[in-house]
């Protein structure tokens, strides 16, 4: 019996401190995250996921690793007995939702920009945004001899080496790799340092040169030297109404919205594809598994022209599914995908956003599960209720507990923003314990839940069409009960 129960274990990950690691790369509060790592092992947590940051390890200096911080940490964790997942930050700490330390991308790096500003994505009015360089300088060689990617790559190279004893250990068991802002596979579409407000439809964000130039490229190939990226779009807290591309029958669904449209998430895409296909090289062999986060955009899901999602690169309509060509692209690499928003209920949003968390949760959860990837989630803000946690187990096992054995569809991990005081307090910790332990399938901790294989190398680049072939038909997700069988 507790075998086939074993099948519905869900792992449970909590988000270490943003500055678990200091500002200038040291590891200072050793006794106490020892004490907070004894009382998640003591909840029967399985892993802790930690954002290592560029701007700390290579700050000095290009090809200038100092990883000493963050070996002493993993070496905590290791002693504290949990799981490691390792996430390649190659973005800024600040500017976004709960960041409460400033960690920018190395100087030197943004040192490049002061000459360039154009490696910075930038919206149509010329706004820079220094959180994350823009896809548009993936393969320039324009930082001291090498291209985005290159530095990505030479970077976690350096971690592989300088972390073989972890790795080798079992101890890390997941790098999640970087994509975007906030460590999202996005553009930069909903910048809160430069104004943008809740539920502003954001900007698209492709006006650097180099990204512009690509564009003309393409409509020229595509017999249309006379388009130009778009300037009906509005600005970021404009409303879908208030733009002639968002508007009924706007700009959006004719074939110069859909060119756009097409070109600016495939270059999305793409992005992740290349900067994934790096990553599976450099950890070939090593029992981990890959993964990227996919940012939960929920506001304006409820119309027909999905525009927040839409400016962020996410091209998801009524009738085209935006997360599911991601997903296809993932299979090459076996990746994970992680999703965010898990804990949030539509009844909770308010009604002007046209908001729907769930559909969307359950659209991108179905579309992992489609394409065969193995699914994770976050909650998108801490939260220490019990309606949380029970939409969260309801969407880690949409119907249910099945005492035969494998559900039909769950969560591979789930992981808890973020480890605090407050988590560990009081009723807060003994209702989190409870969570896990409900996650865990009433089952005890379980170390040899889901082993991972060694890394195999990414399959063939996929064609671009054979992807896109995923985006239609649009089917209707799996069925999800309502409510958790499993409430704490």
């Amino acid at each position: 019996m507790a075998g086939n129960l074993l099948a519905n274990y869900v792992q449970v990950n909590v988000m270490l401190p943003l500055d678990v690691v200091t500002v200038d790369n040291k590891f200072e509060k050793v006794d106490e995250t020892r004490a907070q790592l004894k009382k998640l092992t003591e909840a029967g947590v399985d892993g802790v996921m930690v954002d290592v940051w560029w701007g700390l390890v290579e700050g000095k200096g290009p090809g200038s690793y100092d990883w000493e911080a963050y070996k002493q940490l993993f070496r905590l964790v290791q002693e504290a007995g949990l799981k490691l997942q390792a996430i390649m930050s190659f973005h800024q700490c600040g500017g976004n939702v709960g960041d409460i330390v400033n960690i920018p991308i190395p100087q030197w790096v943004q040192d490049v920009g002061a000459s360039d500003p154009d490696i910075f994505y930038t919206n149509r009015g010329g706004a820079r945004n220094i959180e994350y360089l823009t896809l548009g300088v993936d393969d320039q060689p324009l930082f001291h001899g090498r291209t985005a990617i290159q530095m990505y790559a030479d970077y976690m190279k350096s971690f592989r080496e300088n972390m073989a004893e972890f790795l080798d250990a079992g101890v890390i068991v997941d790098i999640e790799v970087g994509l975007g802002p906030a460590g999202e596979m996005r553009y930069p579409s909903y910048p809160e340092s430069q104004g943008w407000v809740f539920p502003g439809i954001g900007e698209f964000i492709c006006y650097d040169k180099y990204l512009e130039a690509d564009f003309k490229a393409e409509a020229a190939k595509a017999g249309h030297p006379e388009w130009e990226l778009p300037d009906d779009a509005g600005e970021y807290n404009d409303t879908p109404e208030k733009t002639r591309f968002f508007a009924d029958n706007g700009t959006y669904i004719t074939e110069k919205g859909k060119f756009f449209l097409t070109w600016y998430s495939n270059k999305l895409i793409k992005h992740g594809d290349k900067i994934l296909d790096e990553a599976n090289k450099v950890f070939l062999g090593c029992r981990v598994q890959l993964a990227i986060k996919i940012s939960g955009i929920h506001w304006w899901y409820r119309v027909p022209n999905h525009a927040a999602e839409l400016t962020a690169g996410y091209y998801n309509l009524d009738n085209r599914d935006g997360y599911r060509t991601i997903a296809r692209m993932l299979t090459r690499h076996r990746a994970c995908v992680n999703f965010t928003c898990a804990e949030m209920r539509d009844s909770e949003q308010s009604s002007e956003a046209k908001s729907a968390p769930e559909e969307l949760v359950q659209q991108v959860l179905s579309a992992g599960w489609r394409e065969g990837l193995h699914v994770a989630c976050e909650n998108a803000l801490g939260r220490y209720d019990a309606t949380a946690y029970n939409t969260i187990l309801r969407n880690s096992r949409p119907t249910g507990i099945n005492k035969n054995g494998p559900p039909e569809h769950k969560l591979f991990g789930f992981t808890y923003l973020r480890l605090s005081d407050e988590l560990l307090e009081g009723q807060n910790y003994s209702t989190f314990k409870t969570f896990v332990k409900r996650m865990h399938a009433n089952l005890d901790y379980n170390s040899n839940v889901d082993p991972l294989e060694p890394l195999q190398r990414s399959m063939p680049e996929m064609p671009i069409g054979k992807i896109l072939q995923a985006a239609h038909p649009k089917l209707a997700p799996f069925p999800f009960d309502e409510n958790t069988d499993l409430p704490v």
